[in-house]
């Protein structure tokens, strides 16, 4: 009789252990034999395209090639939309539901500000700056977390000028304001004479993104290994960054590897490659949704399994600043605090789940 009280004791506490799993949202995903992020995205989100937020959540260890998972590999996994559920070290479902989106308030300037630390960055560019957005979009909210951690004795301040073309010049190298984000660095060892390599100091990365191809769904792009590309046609539009082509011993521009396209507009890139004088748009992942979503064109469109790049966004302070030193120094302070505290993942892990809601 016993055996049998024990075994029914044991079904209980087996139940109530599962219920308890099925309570908590996202956590840490052990990588099984046969996985890909796509299988994994799949399995988890109930949804393959969401592979690039695994992907994004944990390039540290699976680097630029998204296929280079290995069995055994701990993956974490953001809590989106209430899935997944049930891995460990997930939180609990009612801490994951993201809290009201806070627009950014901006106070009233005064000669008082002159004082402090002045970083600078503009709106209309969701996701992840925006006066609009939740704490002022993602980098906003980690730069601002990050200065509230180091608390530099003389404060801080985050301006907004939104003509982003008056950013490095003149308003930076001038030091009208001490330091602007978020910016790409391309790699200056490679590439010491591009102007922002010359002219810029960089925090440590803010955040990393993947650098994305978005192709046609009927005219679908192979893309396994760099060759794949040779004889393609890229589009980027006029004012978006391309030398991540050439870096990283690639020159696929320098070379005439693969050809780039550059219309004004990301409409007319996307126009470009549904009527096949483009092979692929190529947009960080966040933004090409958000285009794509806009313009009516999801349905259209389809990610290329495989990141062009990965690119960090950074904090710049010119180098002919007489305190661009300490204050790089201040600002990588915060930002290794926020890490170490748990409050940066908890930062970005609340605007995913916002910005996949909104896709």
């Amino acid at each position: 009789m016993k055996k049998y009280v024990l075994a029914g004791l044991l079904s209980l506490a087996s139940l109530a252990g599962t219920a308890a799993a099925a309570d908590t949202c996202g956590g840490v995903y052990t990588v099984k034999p046969g996985d890909s992020l796509s299988l994994i995205s799949d399995r988890l989100y109930k949804d393959a395209g969401k592979w690039t937020t695994i992907h994004s959540q944990n390039i540290s260890s699976i680097g630029p090639k998204a296929h280079a998972i290995r069995v055994g590999m701990k993956l974490d996994i953001a809590c989106l939309d209430g899935l997944p559920t049930g891995l460990p070290g997930g939180k609990k479902m009612a801490d994951a539901v993201p809290a009201v989106a806070q627009p950014v308030k901006i106070q009233a300037g005064s000669a008082e500000v002159r004082k402090r630390i002045n970083l600078l960055t503009g709106s209309d560019y969701a996701p992840f700056t925006g006066k609009e957005l939740h704490n002022g979009g993602l980098m906003t909210h980690i730069v601002d977390a990050a200065m509230r951690n180091a608390a530099p004795a003389q404060g801080y301040a985050i301006h907004w000028v939104d003509h982003w073309a008056s950013h490095e010049e003149p308003l930076l190298s001038n030091a009208l304001l001490d330091a602007g984000f978020p910016w790409f660095k391309p790699n200056c060892e490679e590439n010491p004479d591009q102007d922002r390599c010359k002219n810029f100091e960089f925090s440590a990365p803010l955040f990393e993104l993947l650098m994305l191809l978005f192709t046609d769904k009927n005219n679908p792009v192979a893309f396994a290994k760099d060759e794949d590309l040779f004889g393609k046609t890229i589009c980027r539009p006029q004012g978006y960054a391309s030398y991540m082509l050439d870096q990283d011993g690639r020159n696929w521009l320098k070379e005439g590897k693969i050809n780039l396209v550059s219309p004004l507009t990301p409409k007319a890139c996307y126009e470009m490659v549904l009527a096949g004088e483009a092979d692929a748009v190529m947009m960080n992942e966040f933004t090409g949704r958000a285009q794509l979503k806009n313009l009516g064109m999801s349905e259209q469109f389809e990610v290329v399994p495989q990141p062009v790049a990965i690119q960090a966004f950074h904090i710049l302070v010119h180098n002919t600043h007489p305190n661009a030193k300490q204050i790089l120094a201040t600002i990588d302070s915060g930002l290794k605090g926020i890490r170490e505290d748990g409050s940066y993942q908890a930062i970005v892990e609340d605007h995913l789940a916002r910005i996949w809601a909104g896709f």
